[in-house]
């Protein structure tokens, strides 16, 4: 065996995910707001200026892949490090070997650093002088947030780049891809996946691009091959290789229950809302999608009846982001039934509406002028701005025009009798409002 066989052999040993890696931007999935063209990473890394910076988002959606393409297309040094393994000496020869790199060669040196957020205070205050001074480049990933995981002082000196999960197109266009590649994918092997067994990896990979390949190169070596020696990986095949099993549904079953989730939230019934929430999920529906849905309506149906509706869904997501399936559905459920069990109210709908409708038709800009910026006025919008009646001067509430003159009367937002909004009619009525 010579040289080149066992690079072979080495290669073909390594997981399709490491395999079909990216190289090149042309190649990278995904993540289409912070790497289009024209875009102000991707001027950065062509033009090889790239500042210090932290890839933020969840595994598997390219954040590794980002700063290998970096490393290649740089004519600096490349270090990388984990945080999980390395300590205060590891930093420190970095910063040293990136001093030399810059006095001796006059070349940059990247820093990668993999789950930068287990960096604890000691270790990145190893590494903020050299960050600060420009010795380095620091190049963090993590899959936490850095704002709250990460020393400030870090975060404050790099630019923060989020990244979201891969959608189930994206995966899928990149699974068929790599069926097809007989140089790093599956192409040497005579398979055919169907199209149901493709969309069921790519909707229950949960926007992990290398859960998808795993599942791909699992499901094509692990199905035996038909008599003409071809490998057909079907549905079945599909399910077991990801293990989860297709609740499928076609586009317009999906978007039957997921209008059965919103109506059975704005019908209070938690036990319906919470069925089909998990059939959407279950079936590969990107958790967050529901998480969206719960926010819209906790403002929508709920609203002013209950404001903890809203501060309850949105919670519900931000746990998710972090906790991450399935530990994230738990909270999500928590605040799905908050929602259903909420007084309801549509008031807050029904004023948004209003106004609205009357921004776009009447487009009258005649503000009362005692309501107008006047601290560049002339001394007669001065005087008139004189008659702006500061309302903590009058107990904290004073009746005053706010609206234009053609609009003086519209009455917008009526608190109903519900729940919390039955305390806003009292709180009116002690003020002396008349609307």
């Amino acid at each position: 065996m010579d040289l080149f066989d066992f690079n072979q052999n080495e290669e073909r040993a390594k997981p399709l995910a490491e395999r079909m890696r990216a190289n090149t931007l042309k190649e990278f999935v995904g993540q289409g707001h912070i790497v289009s063209e024209g875009s102000l990473l991707r001027r950065a890394i062509s033009l090889d200026r790239l500042g210090s910076c932290i890839f933020w988002g969840p595994p598997g959606c390219g954040k590794t892949t980002l700063a290998n393409i970096i490393a290649s297309q740089t004519n600096g040094e490349f270090i990388k490090l984990n945080a999980v393994n390395a300590g205060v000496a590891d930093v420190k020869k970095a910063v040293e070997k990136a001093r030399d790199n810059l006095k001796m060669y006059n070349k940059r040196t990247y820093l990668m650093l993999d789950e930068c957020h287990r960096f604890n205070k000691t270790q990145s205050d190893s590494l903020l002088p050299a960050i600060e001074q420009g010795t380095i480049v620091f190049i963090g990933s993590t899959t936490e947030n850095p704002y709250a995981s990460m020393t400030p002082a870090i975060v404050s000196r790099c630019r923060v780049f989020e990244f979201k999960r891969l959608t189930s197109e994206e995966i899928e266009g990149a699974l068929r891809r790599a069926l097809t590649d007989k140089r790093k994918g599956l192409g040497q092997y005579d398979a055919e996946v169907s199209d149901e067994a493709f969309r069921h990896i790519a909707q229950t990979s949960g926007g992990d691009l290398r859960t998808a390949y795993n599942a791909l190169e699992l499901a094509v070596l692990t199905t035996p091959p038909q008599g003409n020696g071809k490998i057909s990986v079907a549905l079945a095949d599909a399910e077991q290789s990801i293990q989860k099993k297709a609740l499928s549904y076609n586009e317009d079953l999906f978007y039957d229950i997921l209008s059965a989730f919103c109506k059975s939230l704005r019908g209070s019934d938690a036990n319906a809302a919470l069925y089909y929430a998990m059939r959407l999920i279950e079936g590969g529906c990107d958790p967050m999608l529901v998480a969206r849905r719960l926010i819209a309506h906790s403002a929508e149906d709920v609203g002013m009846a209950d404001p903890q509706a809203l501060v309850m869904a949105t919670s519900a997501m931000y746990a998710f982001e972090h906790l991450g399936y399935p530990e994230g559905l738990l909270p999500l459920s928590e605040a799905i039934v908050y929602v259903c069990e909420a007084e309801k109210s549509n008031t807050v709908y029904l004023a948004m509406h209003g106004a609205k409708k009357d921004a776009t038709s009447v487009r009258d800009d005649d503000i009362p002028p005692y309501l107008k910026d006047n601290t560049f006025g002339n001394a007669q919008t001065k005087a008139q701005s004189g008659k702006y009646l500061y309302p903590h001067n009058f107990g904290g509430y004073v009746e005053q025009q706010y609206l234009p003159d053609s609009l003086k009367d519209r009455v917008y937002y009526t608190p109903s009798e519900k729940g919390y909004e039955k305390t806003v009619r009292e709180i009116r009525l002690r003020k002396g409002k008349k609307k």
